[in-house]
C-alpha cells in the first residue's frame, strides 16, 4: 500500500465506521424504551431490520454511481439538484453536532455508577464531558489515521458483551421466556411507535458515504462496508434485544436504568454488572469518534460547494477539516453547557426530536434519488429489483416519518426551513 494510501480507510475501519456511529450509548436503554409495547417491539425489529438493509443497499447503490465526498448531499444534488441537496444536507449536519451532545452527555451518564462522586460533585459531569469532546476532535484533527484507530478498537469493545448477551440467548432462553411478555397485545400502533424507537437505533448506517475521498476505491468499499455493518448492526440488535425483553420481567424493565446490566448482574453478578456499564460508556466513546469525524467532513464539502462559508472548506497538513471540525465542537460545547441547566433539559431534548426528524428527511429524499436517477438511466445498472428495494426503502422511511409523530414531523419542517435564508445568503455571497 502506498504512503497515501495508508492514510485512508479500507473495508473494514469503513465497516468499523457504520457499526461504530449506529451503535452509541443508546442502544444500551433502548430495551426499557420498548417495554411498554412488549412483542409488538420484536416485530418491529424484524421491519426495522428490513427497512434499514433496504435503505443499505439504497446507499450502496448511491455510492457506486457516485462515490462522492458528502453523501447524501451528493446524492440528492444529482437528483434534485442544489436547493434540495443544501435543505437535506443541512438537517443532516444540524442532527450530527446535536446528536454530539447527546452521545457526549450519555456517555458520562455511564460512568456515575462506576464514579459516583460524579454525580455528587456540581460541574464535574459536565467538565468531563466537554474533556472527552475535545479529546475526540484533537484525535480526529490529528488525521484518519488515528480516528481509525480509535475507531477499530471501541468497536471491537463495545460489540463484545452485546455478542455475549446475543449467545447466551441463543442458548439459554426458552419459548416459555416469551409468555411474559404476552399480557401486552400486538397492535399496528405499538407496531409503528416500536419501529420509530428501533429505527432511531440504526440511524448512521450512512456514515460511510460522507468522508468518500478518505476512502481506498470508494466505489466498491462504501457499498461493501454500508451493507456489512447494517447487517451486522441489524443482527445484534435483534437478538440482543430480544434478549432483554423476554429475560426480564416488563415492569422491572420499564423502570431500568440500564437494561443489559440488569441482565448480566441476574446470571453474572453485580461484578459484571459494572464491567458493562464500563462497556457502554466505551461505547458512547467510540461512537462520538465516529460522528465527530462526519461534523467536519459535512460541512467542509458543502462550502468547497460553495453553499458553507469558505472558511469551513480549510483543511490542515494531514487532510483534515479542522477548521468545520472545531466550529462543530464549539456548538456541541454550547449545547452541553445548556444541558447543564435543568431549566434547558427540555429544549435540549426536543432539539434531539428534531434532529432526529432531519434523519428520516434524509433517508426519505435519498431513497427517491435513487429511483429518478434509475428512470433517468443514470445509474450504472437499472433493473426491477434496484426500483423495488428502493420504492420499499421510500415507503420504510415514509412510515417512519408517520410514526415519529404530526409534531416531530412539522418542527422538523420548521428546521429544514431554517436552512432556507442561508442557503440563499450563500447564493449571494456567490455572486
Amino acid at each position: 500500500m502506498s504512503g497515501a494510501a495508508a492514510h485512508r480507510m479500507g473495508l473494514w475501519t469503513c465497516v468499523a465506521l457504520v457499526v461504530g456511529n449506529t451503535i452509541g450509548s443508546g442502544i444500551f436503554m433502548l430495551p426499557a424504551s420498548l417495554a411498554e409495547f412488549g412483542m409488538n417491539s420484536m416485530i418491529a425489529w424484524g421491519l426495522t431490520a428490513g427497512g434499514a438493509l433496504c435503505l443499505a443497499y439504497v446507499f450502496s447503490q448511491l455510492s457506486h454511481a457516485f462515490p462522492r465526498a458528502g453523501g447524501p448531499y451528493a446524492y440528492t444534488q444529482e437528483a434534485f439538484g442544489p436547493f434540495v441537496a443544501f435543505i437535506v444536507a443541512w438537517g443532516y449536519w444540524v442532527s450530527i453536532w446535536v446528536g454530539n451532545a447527546a452521545i457526549a452527555t450519555g456517555t458520562i451518564s455511564y460512568l456515575t455508577p462506576l464514579f459516583p462522586r460524579l454525580a455528587a460533585m456540581p460541574g464535574a459531569s459536565v467538565a468531563l464531558t466537554l474533556g472527552i469532546l475535545w479529546l475526540l476532535t484533537l484525535v480526529n484533527c490529528r488525521g484518519i489515521r488515528a480516528s481509525s484507530w480509535v475507531q477499530n478498537v471501541t468497536t471491537v469493545l463495545k460489540v463484545a458483551p452485546l455478542l455475549a448477551i446475543a449467545g447466551f440467548a441463543l442458548f439459554y432462553v426458552k419459548p416459555a421466556d416469551f409468555s411474559r411478555n404476552a399480557a401486552i397485545p400486538i397492535s399496528a400502533g405499538g407496531i409503528t411507535a416500536a419501529a420509530t424507537l428501533t429505527l432511531w437505533g440504526l440511524l448512521g448506517l450512512e456514515s460511510a458515504t460522507i468522508p468518500a475521498d478518505k476512502v481506498v476505491d470508494p466505489s466498491r468499499t462504501i457499498p461493501r462496508a454500508t451493507l456489512y455493518g447494517t447487517l451486522g448492526t441489524a443482527l445484534i440488535y435483534v437478538i440482543a434485544c430480544g434478549a432483554v425483553l423476554v429475560l426480564l420481567p416488563t415492569a422491572q424493565l420499564k423502570a431500568s436504568t440500564a437494561p443489559f446490566a440488569d441482565v448480566a448482574r441476574l446470571f453474572w453478578g453485580e461484578r459484571s454488572a459494572q464491567v458493562l456499564a464500563a462497556f457502554a460508556a466505551i461505547s458512547g466513546f467510540g461512537c462520538l469518534n465516529g460522528w465527530i469525524l462526519l461534523q467536519g467532513e459535512l460541512p467542509c464539502v458543502m462550502a468547497r460547494n460553495g453553499v458553507f462559508p469558505k472558511l469551513l472548506a480549510r483543511t490542515s497538513a494531514r487532510g483534515t477539516p479542522d477548521t468545520a471540525m472545531i466550529f462543530g465542537s464549539i456548538l456541541v460545547t454550547a449545547l452541553v453547557l445548556m444541558n447543564a441547566s435543568k431549566s434547558m433539559v427540555e429544549i435540549f431534548t426536543f432539539m434531539i426530536l428534531l434532529s432526529t426528524t432531519a434523519c428520516l428527511v434524509m433517508y426519505t429524499l435519498c431513497s427517491a434519488a435513487l429511483l429518478r436517477l434509475a428512470w433517468a438511466g443514470r445509474m450504472p445498472a437499472t433493473s426491477w429489483a434496484l426500483s423495488l428495494i428502493g420504492a420499499l426503502a421510500l415507503a420504510y422511511s415514509l412510515w417512519t416519518l408517520v410514526g415519529a409523530g404530526t409534531r416531530a414531523v412539522g418542527w422538523g419542517l420548521v428546521l429544514l426551513l431554517a436552512g432556507v435564508p442561508v442557503f440563499a445568503l450563500m447564493r449571494q455571497v456567490n455572486r
